[in-house]
């Protein structure tokens, strides 16, 4: 018998033209998916569903044209959401309506429209602070009709936004430089006021991070009117904030005893009652900002505008003593309480008058307390004989 003929197993071959094929088939999937001139996939956070997104999102010229005749970007620049706050979060996340290509119609007429239709998506994350704007002077701004009122995304880029505050919860140095050039997309003759001030000018030119910005007197999201009188009566506190924190005021050589001076005189007095008992209804008593200013506060030894000049004094009191005279600034003591080195004649009268009115009044008690002990005395006495 013939020895039988050894047959190969073709299985290997098999192997190999499956393999091969799938390369093919992969590759041709790459080419049809990804444009000639798409730059390469980096490394990040991403997930893969965002990368399959940006494959088109992230296109310099990706754009459509609006109803009104604007110009729609789409183009979400890679790198910046990768570096941004929601880099972890899936584009589906807050772009619930959208799960498959192509996408469903946008409704949008303009520009505005889309940011109207897709800010409240900021609520399902940010629950907290979505709720305290819907007080503030903005969301009651656009529930009147003004659709210019800002909303979250004026402020808050969502897929260029980076992390706003540390681990402890505070604003990061960066962030806090940033708030006054936010505010002033919408608030540009503000800002070129703030900008100009004692306050604008050490922030922006020595990044000064100690005085405030927009939000320490205005809050952040729970934006308060500030037109309204309550607002006005509060406003003292506001500057109280810092202007009695030692440990700031003290780098400076600026008195903490500015609300504490303010309160014990006359002017402070009637504002803290009104604010008590009358918080809504106004009062012409002046607060901080009438004579420092509310965005263009200077320094007080400006030369110009500073307080410390006695005629400019003497006119931001003339804006509600109009026949005040020229010594009329003399009796306001700017804040400082007496001492040898700030009014030394008040404060040394002050100081006499400490020991003066005990050395009188002391021995005068004494002699009362012993008259009526005396007679009392006398009176025993005269009971027992009688």
């Amino acid at each position: 018998m013939l020895k039988q003929l050894q047959i190969p197993s073709r299985r290997p071959i098999r192997i190999f033209l499956f393999v091969f094929g799938a390369i093919l088939l992969l590759s041709a999937g790459i080419i049809l998916v990804y444009p000639a001139n798409a730059s390469p996939l980096p490394s990040s956070k991403n997930s893969p569903q965002n990368e399959a997104c940006l494959t088109c999102h992230n296109r310099p010229d990706f754009q459509r044209p609006m109803p009104s005749g604007e110009t729609l970007s789409l183009t979400i620049d890679r790198t910046h959401f990768r570096d941004s706050a929601h880099s972890g979060i899936s584009c589906t996340d807050c772009h619930t309506n959208i799960s498959s290509f192509p996408h469903p119609a946008l409704t949008a007429q303009n520009l505005r429209d889309v940011s109207l239709q897709f800010y409240t998506i900021c609520q399902t994350c940010h629950a907290d602070q979505y709720d305290q704007t819907l007080d503030s002077v903005h969301q009651k701004a656009l529930a009147a009709g003004n659709t210019n009122a800002a909303i979250c995304t004026d402020c808050h880029n969502p897929h260029t936004q980076p992390l706003l505050t540390d681990s402890d919860g505070s604003l990061l140095p960066e962030t806090r430089s940033q708030i006054p050039q936010t505010c002033a997309q919408c608030h540009s003759a503000i800002y070129d006021q703030y900008e100009q001030s004692v306050h604008g000018a050490a922030l922006t030119l020595e990044n000064n991070l100690d005085v405030p910005t927009c939000i320490d007197c205005h809050g952040i999201h729970n934006i308060e009117d500030p037109t309204t009188a309550s607002f006005r009566l509060k406003s003292p506190q506001l500057c109280a904030t810092c202007h009695t924190d030692a440990t700031i005021m003290d780098k400076y050589g600026i008195s903490t005893s500015v609300l504490g001076t303010y309160v014990a005189d006359f002017h402070g007095t009637t504002v803290t009652l009104f604010e008590t008992q009358s918080p809504d209804q106004a009062t012409n008593k002046p607060v901080c900002v009438t004579c420092h200013g509310i965005h263009n506060i200077k320094r007080v030894d400006d030369p110009v505008y500073g307080l410390e000049m006695k005629q400019n004094l003497l006119a931001r009191c003339q804006t509600c003593h109009p026949d005040a005279t020229s010594n009329f600034p003399d009796a306001w003591m700017s804040h400082f309480i007496p001492s040898p080195e700030h009014y030394p004649i008040v404060y040394y009268v002050t100081l006499f008058y400490k020991f003066f009115i005990p050395g009188i009044l002391g021995p005068m008690a004494v002699f009362v307390v012993s008259d009526i002990v005396r007679r009392l005395i006398e009176r025993r006495k005269g009971a027992k004989h009688a």
